[in-house]
């Protein structure tokens, strides 16, 4: 009984949790008409396929540049972040230094200031320096998380010493015993690590809406938002246009799922 309760309750909550995607191809691929209508009907009684190439063809929204650019922010951004963060979290795991604790809780007084504290700043920073409508000004500022560097840190102060060592005896110092040992035996943690900041980069709204003030330089996220004005609301144009700009998070979710899981288990983390 135990057992078919499990299993009933994970039903009904993978359920709700298809519903918002139930929703999304269905008004995707029906008509404004059909959407806003008071008769609902579970599917469509004519399947739009031609909404599918709507947002590519709209002369206002150039939706595949955007495209490209979350791509380029979210790869750029997922890599740097991973190398910045990883070494300072091995810096204050492992390489002895007697500020290193006062270091670290600098990183994570940087967890209690809320984003819109530094948010002009950085702007103004990023202004002054020609960043405005660029990927510099969309993928930098935005490289150090205080939240991932800590992950890693907490992640390698678990990581077997012997194996460092060995590599010391080998003649290896700090950098080449986090490169040539400590990397190759954690890709889990880093794929994990990567999905989690490819998402938060894909998704990233406020700072590319400011930044990329030329439509040229819109992220996927901001072309959205550009879909709805105060005069016209395109219904089945908005829903299309997001179903096709989660697919890429739907890929990189399925293909690293296993890594998600594993290290995220892997940082040390106790609830």
């Amino acid at each position: 009984m135990g057992s078919t309760g499990l299993y009933l309750a994970t039903s009904v909550a993978a359920l709700l949790f298809l519903v918002p995607f139930y929703l999304l191809v269905r008004n995707a691929l029906s008509t404004d008409p059909e959407i806003t209508g008071e008769d609902w009907k579970f599917f469509p009684s004519h399947i739009q396929w031609g909404n599918i190439t709507e947002p590519f063809d709209d002369p206002t929204v150039d939706f595949g540049r955007s495209m490209w650019n979350s791509l380029v922010v979210g790869v750029l951004h997922t890599a740097g972040t991973l190398v910045v963060c990883s070494l300072a979290g091995y810096a204050l795991a492992r390489i002895p230094y007697r500020h290193a604790d006062k270091v670290f809780y600098a990183v994570l007084v940087t967890l209690m200031v809320p984003a819109a504290v530094t948010f002009v700043p950085s702007f103004v920073l990023v202004s002054s320096l020609g960043w405005v409508d660029s990927y510099r000004g969309l993928i930098i500022p935005g490289l150090f998380s205080g939240f991932t560097c800590f992950l890693f840190r907490q992640y390698f102060l678990g990581f077997p010493k012997e194996l460092e060592e060995a590599a010391r005896v080998d003649g290896l110092g700090y950098w080449g015993a986090y490169w040539r040992v400590v990397v190759p035996n954690s890709l889990n943690f880093f794929a994990a690590i990567a999905t989690i900041t490819f998402i938060s980069g894909w998704n990233a709204f406020l700072w590319p809406l400011v930044i990329g003030q030329d439509p040229s330089a819109w992220t996927v996220q901001v072309a959205l938002s550009s879909y709805m004005t105060n005069q016209t609301v395109n219904y089945h144009l908005i829903f299309m246009a997001t179903a096709i700009s989660i697919l890429p998070l739907l890929f990189v979710f399925l293909f690293l799922q296993r890594w998600l899981v594993q290290g995220i288990a892997q940082t040390g983390i106790k609830g």
